[in-house]
């Protein structure tokens, strides 16, 4: 198996190469040949480091953001369809060895296969040249992967969204104030303005101080994502 290739692209050279052979073993390929050991151990193994160096590496980056916004960067990062990405990127597809069901039935193309593949890869790394060369060799694939920021969770709102942004930017805070309202008593809008540490100033309508609120957020997170 001439791998030179992918190890040219994960920037690692095996000294023991039996460890890159068994990470690109598929377990229906062992099942079929004698004398081979499957990759499962050692996905096992490169799950665990792949979750400890992408978890070290977020907290040095987001130095401000909190538990649940580090969980959910490793999260994405770390998923199965982003793990199987890459993979593809790397070309693992064309190295891993399958059994001929496994082949027939498309096992080359599916994510949870290439997936695993590709965290034995690592836990082989691991093996071969310690946590180090594990480290380097992750740090340099996920290197372009990382977000601008941390990533906010989905059910926050506007307001408490804009907040965490803000304190993530600017290590300040959003001022809200109410600027005026207009119409009759029963269809009265509310105005509020959201001006932001940088100075941007953002008005929102709403038929209450909270839903004028909300809509100033908005329109402030959407210019920094932007930006």
């Amino acid at each position: 198996m001439d791998t030179a290739a992918l190890q040219d692209c994960i920037h690692h050279r095996f000294g023991q190469v039996k460890f890159l052979e068994t990470a690109l073993t598929h377990s229906s390929f062992a099942n079929e040949q004698d004398g081979f050991e499957d990759n499962e151990r050692l996905e096992f193994l490169g799950d665990a480091v792949l979750e400890l160096c992408i978890s070290e590496e977020g907290f040095k980056r987001y130095p401000t953001a909190h538990e649940g916004q580090l969980t959910r960067i490793r999260s994405q990062l770390v998923k199965e369809q982003s793990l199987a990405g890459i993979a593809r990127e790397l070309e693992l597809d064309r190295f891993i060895r399958l059994g001929r069901g496994e082949e027939l039935q498309g096992g080359r193309e599916r994510d949870a296969l290439l997936a695993d593949a590709f965290e034995a890869l690592l836990g082989a790394v691991f093996l071969d040249g310690g946590f180090e060369a594990a480290r380097r060799t992750i740090l340099d694939i996920f290197e372009d992967q990382w977000p601008a920021r941390a990533m906010l969770p989905e059910t926050k709102d506007y307001k408490s969204r804009l907040q965490e942004v803000a304190q993530d930017v600017f290590r300040d805070r959003p001022v809200y104030v109410l600027s005026g309202t207009s119409g009759p008593e029963h269809e009265k809008l509310f105005e509020v303005d959201v001006t932001l540490p940088n100075g941007e100033r953002f008005r929102g309508l709403g038929t209450s101080v909270k839903r004028a609120e909300q809509e100033a957020a908005r329109m402030g997170l959407e210019f920094l994502e932007e930006e």
